[in-house]
C-alpha cells in the first residue's frame, strides 16, 4: 500500500546545457552536456518521495512507445509503483526539450502528448485506498483533466478520508483562476510557485496570495519562491523559510523536489516549519546536479545536509 500517490504529468526531458547563446536560423551551437532524463511533475515528485523513503505510486498517461517504456522502467528502478500508469492509443509520450543557460535557468520546448489524454476515467480510485496523501502534480498541463475533472477527482479523494495536495505549472492558455476555481475547496495543501500564485490570485505579496486561497477553502498554502526560499500560511502560522545556499548547476525539478520534501515532512509528522525546511533542503540538493532527480538523496542524507548547512542560508 502506498503512502502517497502522485497524479499528473509524465515527461521525458532532453536537456542541453549550457546554452550561452541561441543559434541563428540554420546555424549550430555546441554545448557541453546533452542527456535524456525522466521529467514531469508526477515523475519528479514520485522519485524524490521514494528516495526519501516514502512508499509512492504514480498515476498518469504515456504513449505506447519507447519513451513511455523509459519512464515506466525508470520509475520501477526507483521503487515507485507504476500500476496506475495507463497507455494512450492516440498520443506519444510527452517530451520537453530543456535549454539550460550558464546560470542554471531553463527555457522549454514542450510537447503535451499523452498528458493531454489523461482524464478522470483513467484514475482507479480503488488504487488510492489507504493512501495518506494524494498529490495532483502539474495542473494546467493536462487539458482534459484540468478544471472540472480535477475538482471531481479531489472531491472523491477527500471523501475517502485522504489528504489532498496540488501543485501547478505555467498556464500557457492564460485561464489561470478560471481553470482552478472549482478545485480550491477540495485542496488541503496548495503548493504553487510565486509566479504562478500571482497569476492565479492577481495578488502580489505572499501573505495576500495565501489569504486569497484560504478564503476559497484551501487549508494550507505553501509557496515556492526559488532562491528566496519558501513561504507557508495555514490561517494560524505564517512562515518564511530561507533557501540553502548551494552551487546551482540546473534548476530542473527543483520545485517538484521541494514538494516531495514538504510532503515527506507532513507524512512523518513534522511541524509546518520543519516540513518547509526539509522541502528547501531537497530542492537545494536537486539543483546541484543535472536532471530533475540526479541530486536527490535519502532521508537520512538530507537530514545530515540540513544539520551541516543550517547556518548557510
Amino acid at each position: 500500500m502506498n503512502e502517497i500517490t502522485c497524479i499528473g504529468i509524465l515527461v521525458t526531458d532532453l536537456i542541453a546545457a549550457p546554452i550561452t547563446n541561441y543559434p541563428d536560423k540554420g546555424k549550430l551551437v555546441i554545448v557541453d552536456n546533452v542527456g535524456i532524463f525522466t521529467g514531469g511533475c508526477a515523475v519528479n515528485t514520485g522519485i524524490a518521495l521514494s528516495r526519501l523513503g516514502i512508499k509512492t505510486g504514480v498515476i498518469g498517461k504515456v504513449g505506447n512507445d519507447s519513451l513511455g517504456d523509459f519512464i515506466i522502467n525508470s520509475l520501477k528502478s526507483e521503487n515507485v509503483d507504476t500500476n496506475g500508469i495507463v497507455r494512450s492509443k492516440e498520443k506519444n509520450t510527452s517530451t520537453t526539450v530543456v535549454l539550460v543557460n550558464d546560470e542554471g535557468e531553463r527555457s522549454f520546448i514542450h510537447y503535451i502528448g499523452a498528458n493531454g489524454d489523461l482524464g478522470l476515467d483513467d484514475i482507479n480510485f480503488k488504487y488510492l485506498s489507504g493512501n495518506k496523501i494524494v498529490h495532483i502534480a502539474g495542473s494546467f498541463l493536462m487539458p482534459k483533466f484540468d478544471g472540472a475533472q480535477t475538482a471531481e477527482a479531489l472531491r472523491k479523494i477527500k471523501g475517502m478520508g485522504i489528504t489532498t495536495s496540488l501543485d501547478t505549472a505555467w498556464d500557457s492558455s492564460g485561464k489561470w483562476f478560471e481553470t482552478l476555481e472549482t478545485c480550491l475547496p477540495y485542496i488541503d495543501i496548495f503548493i504553487p510557485s510565486i509566479d504562478e500564485a500571482r497569476m492565479i490570485s492577481k495578488k502580489d505579496k505572499p501573505e495576500e496570495i495565501a489569504q486569497f486561497f484560504i478564503e476559497y477553502g484551501v487549508k494550507t498554502v505553501i509557496i515556492k519562491m526559488g532562491s528566496e526560499g519558501s513561504f507557508a500560511f495555514n490561517g494560524k502560522e505564517t512562515i518564511y523559510m530561507p533557501a540553502f545556499k548551494v552551487n546551482v548547476k540546473d534548476t530542473t525539478g527543483a520545485g517538484d523536489s521541494f514538494v516531495a520534501g514538504v510532503l515527506t515532512g507532513i507524512i512523518k509528522g513534522f511541524s509546518l516549519k520543519a516540513s518547509l525546511e526539509l522541502g528547501n533542503a531537497v530542492g537545494a540538493l536537486c539543483v546541484t546536479s543535472f536532471g530533475a532527480s540526479s541530486g536527490i538523496k535519502s532521508f537520512d542524507e538530507t537530514m545530515d545536509f540540513i544539520k551541516e548547512h543550517k547556518n548557510n542560508k
